[in-house]
């Protein structure tokens, strides 16, 4: 589109203004092409018509979305004004002093301390990119870092602006950036020595100016050299230019350099006395500019600074005191007296004590020195002549000697320098810092402001073509035509300075010349360049000045060099010798002396062609005002450095081509709302731009597509910007209108319903009062009272009709609504249960199949390891052959004593033969008793017969006697009652005499136990334990007893559960018959067409077409009904069996966890005591045939309780039938009452009676059923559990099997232990021990082996699953116990030191292993909970069981290796949090801050040449849910690792805390993310985080709180921030955040979108004035570094030190346990 279009209403435009260079102005109508004036609205009102030519219209501002951008090139409009006025907001408004111009960084000073140089913000910018930070001068130098690491190439940062811009501090801030975060590894602080430069340099090259008081009279590069891992191995500096005339001549309120004032500052201390100093105000070289005390400036205290830094680079206190020396001599020449003889000489007194101090300072001749300051030397081919000097000369040359001293001595210092930052190896890269003056311009100008001049104009050269290079490398790259672009080339300036016969030439000619002066060189200038070269010109009104237009400014220069351009001659030699300040010329050499303007050509040159070298980054440094009042904004000054320093030329350079830079993404997310439907429904994006851009700028000059990027031409994203406000205004627009016209015509309804409602009772007042008389007052009281009782009539006939009506409707509906109701819940019962059983098959099947697996596993698993242990076992077989081999030559010797040991055996075989007998007689007693017992079992069996013989003829007569039967019944019952209580006294009473009998039989074993301890001494202890293993084998045989009778319990069930599916299918077999029945009736009853008239559609969709189908299911379903109350009577009895079923479930499965347990335990029993029952049972087996013969008579009792119910039922059966039969009696009276009515008076009386006989039996019948349900308790309950077991009895199998199984197995590992105990026995003849001590025996040689197994060698995955917490510090634990009983100081003490020096060593070679660290943390508070549970002291014993406390340590107190383990695990602890921060915090800023959880209410801006990393469309980038899966791999690995879970909080709260610091850090360094929308975004994380809290339990330990600022940051950014009451509620609200923290997020607020306001600074202020009260830190920055103080609470352990054991594949082998 044309440029003048942009001219329309409501845009705002920049016109010139004499105060404020620029101001802007609002376009009051529309421009239009041929216009002569611009009707314009300034901002105070006013209206100007301003003049306007059509070429030259004036440059458009900015939308305010784009003011205040963090580089300038982001701009739509790119001009002077644009850029002053983006300045001024950031500096003036957000105070924010950095800003980018393209490759340019913009510094300005702010002439105030800032919070925003702490290491903590070099750690933020460590590691971003350039865009993605707010600007600053830790981006530009991690810029050169990073490429330079990236690249493997030399990079260069060039600081330039002129004096107070700050360009000392940027430099020395980028010094230290490099020296912080490239941290050498080595002891040599080649970083500190790199920083301690910087203090020695400014004390020596620095002074006070009228502009700066700390003003570089030097140029400086400082190359800062690198290895090849990117750190710092040493430096080395040049300078340029030194400003000798300073040493002798200051202008008014200006100093010295700084050393002079610290040394007269620190004159009267001891070691400064010998140099015979004074105050500053003593001597000439320090009062000239009458300014001696700098305000907050402490020289003595700067002095000491200076020497420890002369200290820290390693320059000894002898050199010190030389170059302090060297500079009181500078000050005491200064003060020498040159006195006037005449007019032709000048004079020295000698007694001038100034000289004498020089003299003896310097160790010359006072009388030479005082001769060669008074008189020069001439020298010519044929004689030497010396000629006295006038005062003016000899003080003149005085001067110059200074400032050769002084100026030898600045480089001398420079040269120490370097040497002591010097390197042994290779330089693989470097970045130089390039402190450099900017453009200067004075009233008075000197030689060296023509030389700084032509430096900026050399670096401005180079700066030109590195910015057109970049240009056209960007244009290649993104495919973009190419086209020539127009830009300053100062080659003509720099041609004129130094070119054959240019100025520099032609002045270093005149100065070889014996009688050069300034006038000749004048002239030679004239007559080269006046009216030929049109950058050179000559003053009107002067002969003795010359005008050199530069890139920047015209520079005008005085002719005075002569005197600043000297040959340069040292001082210092045999015999001093004052040379003349003009060149001469040397005969016996014949070689010229180089000029000052020469040698800093020739070092420009070498400065140029290192820069050339290198990649460039450009600082330029703006002073914002004159009187350096913090964030002054003086907009002449500032405009005038800005075209000085090449910003402006940058942008001229980008605005001639495409400033404007939007990736498609931006682009497509930003001015979405301009596109149509159609548009947005394509897929390619980039497509969709393209589209867009064709039809809503139609010039397609005025843009290009790139391959990632859109390029604009300046204009065109302003445009853009003003089409997206006015359809965002005319959505407005539309949404105001729709909402106002909705309130408005609400408010009209309301007053239109209150105007009727007026309306109406005043018109109704008004007819009353016309209308009302007595008559009509009485006919219409009567025609009221008629209608009412008509009106009463018809309503009650009315109501009656539809009353009926409608219950008739409900009844049916709520018939139909049932039945349907049913049938659901029918089918839906029937698909529960089917499901219930498909379930447990599928769940049966699939727990088999599982254990299949697991087995197959398991065995071929073992199988692996008994493989490995054949092969082992085989190793060691190999190695026993040979030892065989020679102890076979011992065997000849051994046969002896195996005879003698034989013939022992002998003797001993016939004493054992002696007490088989014993045995067997032993045993014939044994069966004379059981003998007996077998009789009296015959006894029992006889009375059983006759018992029952008893019961039959019992049940025989109640056959015969129906009549007495209630009687004969309940005496019968009570006689078998009592007869059972007898039997069961009797039984007892003989099983008492059985246990009796039993016991006397375990007396006599006992016996014979004794008798054979004295012949087997060695089973004196296995005989004592036996009394307690047979308690164990009771317990066992009882065990034993209960699941012999659980299996005949489920075969009982079994057949039961077979007639009870019998009974159900014969019932269901009826049923189906009746139904069948109840069906065909119903059919014939049913009209068909009525009952169709009555369906509805939805049911006629569920008929076949015969319409048979739904006649059956009406007719089942009015059999159903008939049934349902009977089937829900019944389903009530089943669900409360069910339920006691459920019960009695349970407490099998409890008796049955008791059975595992008791299995568990017997597992647990030691080797040595399963062997102990294996011998005791195969030596003892009479006592299992007694148990076998007790378990007979149980059984036997067992059938007769059986018997004696089946008895009892059925006597019940017969009562059942009698009732029946009662029923039946009284249902055929009922028919008889029914059929013959006249005779009822008659049977009445008969009635009577048999009713009372029928009550009589019934309560008789009653009352035995109470007697039977009595003693029948348990039988009762035992049927009621029939229907539940059988559907628990294949459960139940499957469980018995596994248990058959585990026993099996159990069995097998016992006959394995006892064949490996017997070997043992065998072998060592020593008696097993009774039980685990909870010790582990070891070797001190096997120490080393134990450390390098258990802690070195050992691998926590894969192995942390299948162990107990902490096992290794158990084991470790117990080995300590060992070395404690045993009282072995010595080995206890090497053991801990160990240990320790273990764990310290696997966390020393796993510091970045997470897992390896929380492993061993977990082990070492295990180990330290250990040392304090088995202390002995009391408050560490309150939680252990009483065996636990016999375990506690005995004869050394470890307290002081507590202490040490303590702060072992402190250390793992700090390192383990530190590995947890660094894999978490390059996930951190991108899924909380950068990450866009809420989609669709984020916004882009235009980010200029520094594009964010994250703009670009990253599928793989971080989100918030990468933070998340992080935390919980963190937690789910501290917790299989068995970390304290106090221990596990304080981490979380740890990490919880680095979370929210490095999101606010990096908050406070983005500006364009500061903006409502993103405060919503990180509140929308925050409660990400907080429900993985509540998820894994964790809320409660204050990890919550350590978000807080980062919460109250959020909210600030999206509450408003308008009014007072604003601003009180943010005092009130941001309690975690800072002062400077607040004032910096509402300073860097930025809008979105042109709706939101801009944080006004009166605002800001406001809340700055209600902070003021707090006394809070100052820092702006969060310390990411920081610590919470750990506490490693005491846990003691639950496990028990006896039961545990070691994994083989620990590979302790060589421990035993005790």
């Amino acid at each position: 589109m044309a440029v003048a279009e942009l001219y329309t209403k409501y845009n705002r435009v920049w016109i010139p203004d004499s105060e404020e260079v620029w101001k802007s102005a609002e376009i009051a109508k529309d421009y239009r092409v041929g216009d002569k004036v611009l009707q314009l609205l300034l901002e105070d009102g006013t209206e100007l018509d301003y003049s306007v030519d059509p070429e030259c219209l004036p440059p458009l501002r900015n939308p305010d979305i784009l003011v205040g951008e963090n580089d300038l090139t982001a701009l739509s409009y790119l001009h002077e004004p644009a850029v002053l006025h983006n300045l001024r907001i950031r500096f003036a408004e957000s105070k924010l002093i950095y800003t980018y111009s393209g490759i340019i960084l913009v510094a300005m000073n702010p002439y105030k301390q800032l919070p925003i140089y702490g290491d903590p913000i070099i750690h933020a910018y460590s590691g971003q990119n350039m865009g993605d930070m707010d600007p600053h001068i830790f981006a530009v130098a991690e810029e050169a870092y990073k490429q330079m690491a990236r690249n493997n190439r030399n990079q260069s940062i060039i600081v330039s602006g002129e004096s107070g811009a700050g360009k000392t501090v940027s430099a020395r801030y980028a010094m230290r950036y490099f020296a912080t975060v490239s941290k050498s590894g080595s002891n040599a602080h080649v970083e500190d020595k790199v920083l301690a430069s910087n203090p020695i340099t400014e004390a020596v090259g620095n002074a006070k100016t009228t502009r700066n008081d700390n003003s570089s009279r030097f140029g400086k590069y400082t190359e800062i050299s690198f290895d090849e891992r990117n750190q710092i191995i040493g430096a080395n500096m040049r300078t340029y230019l030194l400003e000798k005339s300073r040493v002798v001549f200051q202008s008014e309120n200006e100093r010295n350099y700084h050393i002079f004032y610290q040394l007269c500052a620190s004159a009267q201390q001891s070691e400064f006395k010998h140099l015979k100093l004074g105050s500053a105000e003593e001597f000439n070289y320090t009062r000239m500019g009458g300014s001696t005390v700098l305000e907050g400036v402490n020289d003595r205290a700067d002095m000491i600074e200076t020497q420890k830094t002369f200290t820290l680079l390693g320059f000894k206190e002898d050199f010190q005191m030389d170059v302090f020396k060297v500079l009181a001599a500078i000050l005491h020449l200064g003060n020498v007296q040159i006195a006037a003889v005449g007019n032709e000489r000048s004079v020295i007194s000698e007694d001038d004590g100034h000289l004498e101090v020089f003299c003896e300072l310097l160790g010359l001749e006072s009388g030479r020195v005082a001769q060669w300051l008074c008189n020069r030397k001439i020298v010519t081919t044929s004689e030497t002549v010396v000629k006295p000097m006038t005062r003016p000369q000899a003080v003149n040359a005085r001067d110059a000697l200074a400032k050769k001293i002084y100026a030898h001595l600045f480089d001398f210092i420079v040269e120490r320098i370097n040497q002591a930052l010097q390197f042994s190896g290779k330089q693989h890269t470097f970045i130089g810092v390039l402190d450099i003056y900017g453009f200067e311009t004075f009233d008075v100008n000197s030689f060296e402001q023509f030389c700084i001049n032509y430096a900026n104009e050399k670096l401005q050269q180079q700066f030109n073509l590195h910015v057109f290079k970049l240009e056209q490398e960007e244009y290649m790259k993104e495919d973009i035509p190419w086209t020539l672009i127009d830009f300053y080339d100062n080659q003509p300036v720099i041609d004129l300075i130094e070119a054959k016969m240019g100025i520099l030439e032609l002045l270093d000619e005149e100065c070889l010349l014996p009688h050069g002066t300034d006038e000749n060189w004048l002239q030679k200038l004239y007559n080269n360049f006046v009216n030929k070269n049109s950058l050179f010109e000559k003053p009107r009104m002067s002969n003795t000045s010359f005008i050199i237009q530069h890139f920047a400014d015209k520079f005008h220069l005085c002719a005075n060099f002569f005197q600043e351009n000297p040959v340069p001659s040292s001082p210092f030699g045999s015999a001093i010798t004052v040379k003349s300040a003009k060149p001469v010329i040397k005969p016996n050499n014949k070689h010229f002396r180089s000029t000052v303007g020469s040698k800093f050509r020739s070092s420009l040159y070498l400065l140029m062609e290192t820069l050339n070298a290198t990649t460039p980054h450009y600082v330029r440094c703006i002073k914002p005002n004159d009187e350096k009042l913090p964030f002054e904004f003086d907009s002449k000054r500032i405009v005038q450095q800005l075209r000085a320093c090449g910003v402006l030329e940058t942008i001229r350079i980008s605005a001639q081509s495409y400033p404007s830079r939007w990736t498609y993404i931006e682009f497509y997310s930003r001015y979405g709302i301009l596109m149509t439907k159609q548009e947005l429904s394509f897929s390619d994006k980039k497509e969709v731009c393209k589209v867009v851009l064709h039809r809503l700028i139609q010039d397609s000059n005025q843009y290009q597509f790139g391959k990632t990027k859109i390029f604009f031409r300046a204009g065109q994203v302003a445009y853009l910007e003003k089409l997206r406000l006015d359809k965002l205004r005319q959505g407005c627009i539309v949404i105001q209108k729709h909402v106002r016209g909705w309130l408005q015509r609400k408010k009209f309804l309301r007053e239109r319903r209150a105007a009727l409602i007026i309306q109406q009772y005043f018109r109704g007042q008004q007819t009353v009062r016309k209308a009302v008389t007595a008559t009509a007052l009485k006919e219409a009281w009567a025609a009221i009272v008629i209608q009412k009782y008509c009106r009463a009539y018809l309503v009650r006939n009315l109501y009656q009709l539809i009353r009926v009506a409608t219950i008739t409707i409900q009844a049916y509906t709520r018939g139909f609504l049932a039945r349907r109701r049913y049938q659901k819940m029918l089918k839906e019962h029937k698909a529960v249960i089917l499901q219930k059983y498909a379930r447990a098959w599928l769940a049966r099947r699939r727990f088999q199949s599982i254990r299949r697996f697991v087995l197959n596993i398991q065995l071929t698993y073992r199988v692996q390891r008994l493989q490995k242990k054949l092969e082992d076992q085989n190793k060691e077989n190999h190695g026993l052959v040979e030892k065989l081999t020679s102890l076979a030559a011992l065997r000849a010797g051994d046969v002896e004593k195996i005879q003698k040991l034989e013939s022992e055996l002998d003797r001993a075989a016939a004493h054992r033969q002696n007490y088989e007998e014993k045995g067997m007689r032993y045993r014939a007693s044994v069966e004379e008793k059981l003998a007996k017992l077998q009789k009296h079992n015959s006894e029992l069996e006889i009375q059983k017969e006759q018992i029952q013989l008893k019961l039959q003829e019992k049940t025989e007569e109640l056959k015969e006697k129906m009549d007495n039967l209630t009687k004969q019944l309940f005496d019968d019952v009570q006689k078998e009652e009592q007869q059972r209580v007898l039997l069961e006294k009797s039984f007892e009473l003989k099983t008492q005499d059985y246990e009796k009998q039993i016991q006397s039989l375990k007396e006599e074993i006992k016996a014979l136990k004794d008798e054979k301890m004295q012949l087997q001494h060695q089973l004196e202890e296995e005989r004592v334990t036996s009394d307690g293993l047979k308690g164990e084998v009771a317990r066992l045989s009882k065990q034993a007893k209960t699941i012999s009778e659980f299996e005949k319990e489920i075969e009982l069930l079994q057949t039961q559960k077979i007639d009870v599916e019998k009974h159900v299918q014969s019932q269901k077999r009826e049923m189906r018959e009746k139904m069948s029945e109840i069906t065909r009736q119903l059919l014939e009853s049913y009209d068909i067409e009525d009952v169709r008239s009555r369906l509805s559609l939805e049911d006629l969709e569920h008929l076949n077409e015969d319409g048979e189908l739904w006649f059956a299911y009406e007719g089942l379903k009015k059999a159903t009904r008939v049934l349902e109350n009977h089937f829900q009577s019944q389903k009530d009895c089943y669900e409360k069996e069910i339920e006691a079923l459920n019960f009695k479930v349970v407490h099998l499965s409890q008796e049955i966890n008791h059975l595992q347990k008791l299995f568990r335990e017997e597992n647990d029993i030691n080797e040595s005591i399963r062997h102990e029952v294996t011998r005791l049972t195969s030596e003892n087996m009479m006592i299992p045939d007694f148990k076998q013969q007790i378990s007979e008579l149980e059984k036997q009792k067992r059938d007769l309780e059986i018997r004696l119910n089946e008895q009892t039922e059925t006597m019940k059966g017969k009562l059942e039938e009698l009732s029946n039969q009662l029923n039946h009696n009284q249902e055929e009276e009922g028919t008889q009452r029914k059929t013959v009515e006249a005779q009822n008076e008659i049977h009445t009386k008969e009635k009577e009676k048999l009713m009372d006989k029928i009550q009589e039996i019934q309560e008789a019948s009653e009352h035995l059923r109470k007697q039977f349900e009595t003693e029948n308790e348990v039988k009762s309950s035992f049927q009621q559990e029939a229907s539940r077991l059988t559907m628990e009895k294949r459960d139940l199998e499957e469980e018995l099997d596994m248990k058959e199984r585990v026993i099996k197995k159990l069995q097998d590992q016992v006959k394995t232990l006892t064949k490996t105990i017997e070997k043992a026995n065998d072998v060592h003849l020593s008696s097993g021990p009774k039980e685990y001590l909870g010790m582990l025996e070891y070797k001190i040689e096997d120490e080393a082996k134990l450390i390098q197994n258990l802690i070195l060698d050992l691998k926590p995955r894969g192995v942390v699953v299948n162990m107990i917490p902490g096992l290794p510090a158990h084991i470790l634990f117990m080995c300590v116990r060992y070395a404690d009983s045993l009282n072995d100081a010595d080995m206890l003490k090497s053991l801990m030191n160990s240990t320790i020096s273990g764990i310290k060593q696997v966390v020393k070679e796993h510091l970045e292993d997470f897992e390896m660290l929380s492993f061993w943390l977990s082990n070492t508070c295990h180990f330290l909970n250990c040392l304090k549970q088995y202390s002995g002291e009391e408050e560490f014993m309150k939680h252990n069981s009483p065996h636990q406390n016999k375990n506690c340590l005995n004869n050394f107190d470890l307290s002081e290796y507590r202490q040490i383990l303590s702060d072992v695990a402190i250390r793992i602890y700090h390192q383990f949090i530190i590995v947890m921060e660094n894999n978490i915090q390059p996930i951190i800023v991108p899924g909380m801050l950068e990450y866009e959880s809420l989609q669709g209410i984020s916004g882009l801006k235009p980010t200029g040449f520094r594009k964010r990393s994250s703009s670009i469309d990253d599928t793989d980038a971080y989100t918030v849910a990468s933070v998340l899966q992080q935390l919980s791999y963190f937690y789910s690995t501290m917790c299989q690792n068995g970390l304290d879970p106090e221990i596990v909080r304080q981490a979380v709260k740890q990490l919880f805390f680095l979370i929210g610091a490095v999101t606010l850090n990096s908050l406070f360094l983005r500006k364009d993310m500061c903006s409502c929308r993103k405060g919503m975004q990180i509140r929308c994380n925050i409660s990400y985080l907080e429900e993985w809290l509540k998820d894994k339990n964790l809320q409660n330990n204050l990890a919550k709180e350590t978000l807080e600022p980062l919460s109250q940051a959020a909210w600030l950014l999206q509450v408003k921030k308008t009014t007072d009451s604003d601003a009180k509620e943010i005092y009130e609200r941001c309690t975690s955040l800072s002062a400077v923290q607040i004032i910096k997020i509402l300073n860097s607020y930025t809008p979105i979108d042109d709706f939101e306001k801009r944080v006004t600074p009166s605002f800001v202020r406001k809340v700055q004035a209600l902070l003021a009260s707090r006394e809070d830190s100052s820092h702006l920055m969060l310390d990411t570094k920081y610590l919470f103080q750990v506490t490693f609470p005491f846990t003691p352990s639950p496990h028990a030190l006896e039961m545990i054991q070691i994994p083989s594949s620990f590979k302790l082998g060589f421990l035993n346990r005790l």
